[in-house]
């Protein structure tokens, strides 16, 4: 039985068209307005064999935090990499990228609140 689900993306912008607030739905799984500083999306075109990109990030949002955010998104590309083909060298060559990431920017250290 198939069926249609919806996640919902609202941005709010300033006079510059600049992300002033963002919030996401889903309510399948109970998300209702969470609100979000930044967000990645990516799609992927199969018959065009290219994808589509919309990067946000609300004008708040602090260059630590961005650091943050993109190496744990790294991290989350690994892994979705690794369990859709995989690859375990590819795998390990990111993972060492996603240390790397960490260490130059002195992510190791960041606790979840701060």
């Amino acid at each position: 039985m198939k069926r249609k689900t919806q996640i919902t993306l609202t941005v709010t912008l300033d006079e510059n068209n600049t992300p002033e607030a963002m919030e996401w739905s889903a309510p399948d799984g109970g998300v209702k307005e969470q609100s979000m500083e930044a967000f990645f999306l990516s799609t992927w075109d199969k018959d065009t064999q290219e994808s589509a990109r919309i990067d946000l990030w609300s004008k708040e949002m602090p260059v630590d935090q961005m650091q943050v955010f993109v190496h744990q998104t790294l991290i989350g590309i690994r892994a979705s990499y690794l369990k859709a083909t995989e690859d375990a060298q590819m795998g390990e060559a990111m993972q060492q990228f996603c240390d790397f990431f960490a260490s130059e920017r002195n992510l190791k250290d960041v606790k979840k609140g701060n």
